[in-house]
């Protein structure tokens, strides 16, 4: 039986890979520079969204076997990722 964390986990990756096919879909499609940009710009806010949302999902799913010193740690980890992520 799977695991409901990985299940949720893996749903939300799966989804975020066919918005992603979708997303060059009608990439070409539109066949057009500034549209395509549009659409690329749409993705660079659901890529960390998603990012976000499973890592979240798989430390609640950790949460009883993590100390909170290592959960600090991994919550630090996620935050430099948002940052260098961000930061230009």
């Amino acid at each position: 039986m799977i695991n409901k964390i990985v299940m949720s986990m893996a749903s939300l990756r799966l989804m975020s890979g066919s918005l992603e096919i979708i997303a060059a879909l009608v990439m070409l499609r539109l066949n057009q520079v500034d549209k395509a940009l549009l659409v690329n710009s749409g993705l660079a806010v659901v890529g960390p969204l998603i990012l976000l949302t499973t890592t979240t999902i798989g430390l609640v799913g950790l949460a009883e076997k993590l100390s909170f010193t290592k959960m600090l740690w991994v919550g630090i980890g996620v935050a430099f990722i948002f940052i260098g992520i961000l930061k230009k």
